[in-house]
């Protein structure tokens, strides 16, 4: 049966979606975006300030299903502009020091709210 997670410490869904899913032991994070959960207000700074609030947004995901950022196996990292890589890359790698996950990168159109990064991960246990 698959769990639903949802916390307080991560922005509410911006539409019909959970945080992440649990399911045999394999967690599903939705794509964060730069939502401050305290105020539900998108971060408006560059791409790797962004970056930072994301980070700490699927932390709290990770937290409140009782996972750890060693347990994720793989991100997929949407950026607005890929000129924009470079500072993303930068806080990531501050995230992930050792052993990081697997991990994709694109840029698209558009991302909700006007956000310039999106990421969403899986853990597994």
């Amino acid at each position: 049966m698959k769990k639903i997670i949802l916390t307080e410490q991560a922005p509410r869904p911006v539409g019909p979606y959970s945080q992440a899913i649990e399911k045999n032991g394999v967690l599903f994070i939705s794509g964060q975006i730069a939502i401050d959960p305290a105020t539900g207000i998108l971060h408006h700074g560059d791409t790797g300030e962004q970056t930072r609030q994301v980070l700490k947004n699927i932390d709290a995901i990770l937290a409140a299903a009782g996972y750890t950022r060693d347990e994720v196996v793989k991100c997929t990292c949407l950026l607005k502009d890929m000129n924009d890589f470079g500072k993303m890359n930068k806080v990531y790698s501050e995230y992930f020091k050792i052993d990081p996950p697997a991990r994709a990168a694109y840029e698209v159109a558009d991302l909700p709210l006007g956000a310039g990064v999106e990421i969403e991960a899986v853990a597994m246990k």
